[in-house]
């Protein structure tokens, strides 16, 4: 019987969402292979397994060793490589988190296999093979991949999928693995001191007001910051401002960033090129402010402002705290 295994990312203590969302997709896979879903529940101390049961999983495999107490890719690519090789599941899904992203290739080398990366669509066709789905060519082109080996790796963005909804009542099964990791292997990598910079979470951000080429200087990121500050919402920004360093790589929303889903999306002086378009057109409501009318932005804006960005966002900052 076919399976599909979900990698379940935690931080020791949280499950991390995507998770759920892959357990959402992946029941649909399976459905359509007449096979098993799974996930992997890797930790350095016991985590209840019970809620993956409650979001989908048949079965799950729970693991538990100090070594993976921190996030090294090194000791749970063994771990999962071992898991693997005994389990032996047709397909395997893996957030495209930082961590994932990380792991996932190390994984694909050590079984000798293919791996898909940033996927944003998944399917099985109608010879029941796996279809992996992501944008090509700056997002111009939707490619559909077949991997010829197995099992089939793929990762696939954070927010692609909606979470698989939670059931109580839903039953399943907890296998308990001996984790196997080389204690050598385990010593490669040591943490000797943790810092932490300015996170960004944009994808759960429910505002997020960007700015792109529009802008004069990187001072003027302080107008995108204001009206971000106003609505209590994110700054993203375009691949330009990070290219040029105006703004962290965390901040990046587009096709080689993030992908956000707000309840509203504010552009200020970005054009709406293909790549950027790819990380924000499922926004709730769009709000384009640009100088340009024939802008890309203007097709995909549920409301366009079309005018100098430098005196649009200032009075719009006003008539907000003013309760207008």
């Amino acid at each position: 019987m076919s399976e599909v295994m979900v990698f379940a990312e935690n931080n020791g203590e949280r499950i991390h969402p995507v998770s759920y969302e892959l357990l959402g997709k992946g029941r649909e896979l399976t459905d359509k292979l007449e096979g098993d879903l799974s996930a992997t529940l890797l930790s350095g101390e016991q985590l209840p397994a019970e809620e993956l049961v409650y979001r989908g999983a048949d079965r799950v495999y729970r693991g538990t060793d100090p070594a993976l107490s921190e996030p090294v890719e090194t000791s749970y690519k063994e771990a999962l490589v071992s898991l693997i090789s005994e389990v032996n599941p047709e397909v395997i899904l893996i957030g495209a988190t930082n961590f994932g992203r990380s792991l996932a290739p190390r994984i694909a080398m050590a079984l000798d296999t293919s791996l898909t990366a940033d996927c944003t669509g998944l399917d099985i066709d109608e010879e029941k093979n796996f279809v992996q789905i992501r944008p090509a060519f700056s997002g111009n082109i939707l490619a559909h991949i077949k991997s010829r080996t197995s099992p089939q790796l793929a990762t696939v963005r954070y927010k692609e999928f909606a979470e698989a909804d939670r059931n109580e009542e839903r039953e399943g099964e907890v296998v308990e693995v001996k984790v196997k990791i080389s204690r050598e292997g385990a010593e490669k990598v040591k943490i000797i001191e943790e810092k932490r910079g300015r996170r960004v979470n944009l994808e759960d951000a429910e505002v997020v007001v960007a700015g792109g080429r529009g802008l004069k200087k990187e001072s003027d990121m302080q107008l995108v910051e204001d009206l971000a500050d106003t609505f209590g919402g994110k700054v993203g920004a375009s691949r330009p401002l990070v290219d040029d360093g105006w703004i962290e790589r965390e901040h990046q929303v587009g096709y080689s960033g993030k992908r956000v889903k707000p309840g509203i999306y504010i552009a200020c002086g970005i054009s709406g090129q293909s790549q950027h378009l790819a990380g924000m057109k499922e926004s709730d409501t769009i709000i384009a402010i640009n100088n340009d009318p024939s802008a890309p932005i203007f097709e995909y804006a549920d409301y366009g402002l079309v005018g100098n960005l430098y005196e649009i966002v200032p009075e719009l900052i006003r008539q907000l705290k003013e309760g207008n």
